[in-house]
């Protein structure tokens, strides 16, 4: 196979798993010693790799407990604000119907005022119709009298029945007036406690304003909780999915070990096994996949590198894998021989497949970009279990 060969995606899973059991670097010893260690090896690092899975699951189901328990705090409190806002609401409604009912009892109090004002008028006019009369009886009687023309009996009695009348009248308009005085104060003093009220009523109004931002805010707050418990909730399913697909591959390892056990033809020495140094014996020195800021992730590491970058191989060695892998996306192993391999996941494209000869520093892929994060994920293995990637691979400086 030409190092060019692209990756055919309909590779079937029994041809990849017998390509990581037979594989090899070196002459082989028989065929089912042989294809019995590097199955165990394999099914070492599916098991592994399942563990992970599980405390991962575990991990989440506890994050995803955590979440429950925001969410349900974020919609206690969001029903206490919705309770507070309610009652804001409620007291701004009884401050409007208090202040209705004074400026109802304002309006009653001025229609008595009215009423009191045109009878105070009234008794004014008829005061001063007596006093005129009075004046007017006073200066005809005495020429009348002097001229002897009147009885003086009947001019008496007529200036008496004017007085009392005209002391009626003004006690009546010192009653008025005094009502008129009362009227005043009690106007008054709805007139300042419809003020008291109009404050009141304006604190009521913004403190039920900032209630009710303080309550969409916390609307805000619990919809995120509730979307992160159900994105944890997608991601425990799809967690569970890798765990059913892991037990899968043990099991379909398990079937490889026993079926190399029942061999007992010797093996044919492999041919194009890599030649060179010995990755063992490059620790530290190993160039690295491709370029870029560095973060860890899962077992390896994230080299963040813009989409399409060449990701290259670190060391000699026969792709074994070259598919997509749940959770690493389109994925190339290469395997060095004596229990190391080198895993270049989050490609866009895979220029290899399975069985091709691949040399240091020759690419093996391009970057891809999934769920918005650039760049490759690199991991090295020994014996099928996880290393330190940043110990084997050189400084940067």
């Amino acid at each position: 196979m030409g190092h060019n060969r692209r990756m055919r995606p309909h590779h079937r899973l029994p041809a990849l798993f017998l390509a990581f059991a037979t594989a090899s670097l070196a002459p082989l010893p028989p065929a089912h010693a042989a294809q019995d260690a590097k199955a165990r090896a394999e099914q070492e690092d599916a098991r592994q790799k399942l563990q992970g899975v599980r405390q991962q699951i575990e991990t989440l189901t506890k994050d995803q407990r955590d979440t429950a328990n925001t969410r349900d705090s974020a919609n206690a409190a969001l029903a206490k604000k919705a309770e507070e806002v309610s009652a804001a609401a409620k007291a701004v409604r009884e401050t409007d119907s208090e202040l209705a009912q004074r400026q109802h009892d304002l309006d009653e109090l001025n229609q008595q005022r009215a009423g009191m004002q045109a009878e105070l008028e009234k008794h004014k006019g008829a005061l001063g119709d007596l006093l005129r009369a009075t004046y007017t009886l006073g200066r005809g009687s005495d020429l009348q009298l002097l001229l002897g023309d009147e009885d003086l009996n009947r001019i008496s009695r007529a200036l008496a029945y004017s007085r009392y009348f005209q002391e009626n009248r003004l006690e009546r308009i010192k009653g008025l007036l005094a009502d008129l005085s009362r009227l005043q104060d009690v106007e008054n003093a709805i007139s300042a406690e419809q003020q008291k009220l109009e404050a009141t009523r304006a604190e009521r109004e913004k403190r039920s304003g900032e209630l009710e931002r303080q309550r969409t805010d916390q609307q805000k707050l619990a919809a995120e909780a509730d979307a992160k418990y159900k994105d944890q909730g997608q991601r425990m399913a799809a967690l569970k999915q890798n765990e059913q697909d892991m037990n899968a591959m043990v099991a379909k390892l398990q079937k490889v070990i026993d079926e190399a056990a029942k061999a007992a033809e010797p093996a044919p020495v492999a041919k194009g096994a890599p030649a060179g140094p010995a990755l063992g014996n490059l620790r530290g020195s190993l160039p690295w996949p491709t370029s870029g800021p560095v973060h860890a992730f899962g077992n390896g590491v994230i080299i963040v590198a813009p989409r399409g970058t060449e990701v290259k191989a670190v060391a000699r060695g026969r792709v074994v894998f070259a598919n997509f892998l749940r959770g690493y996306g389109m994925m190339i192993i290469v395997n060095h021989g004596n229990g190391f391999m080198s895993m270049y996941g989050n490609n866009e494209t895979l220029l290899h497949g399975v069985g091709d000869m691949v040399e240091a520093g020759e690419a093996v892929g391009t970057a891809a970009a999934p769920a918005g994060d650039n760049g490759a994920y690199f991991e090295l293995r020994q014996g099928g279990k996880p290393i330190d990637a940043r110990g084997w691979l050189a400084k940067k400086h």
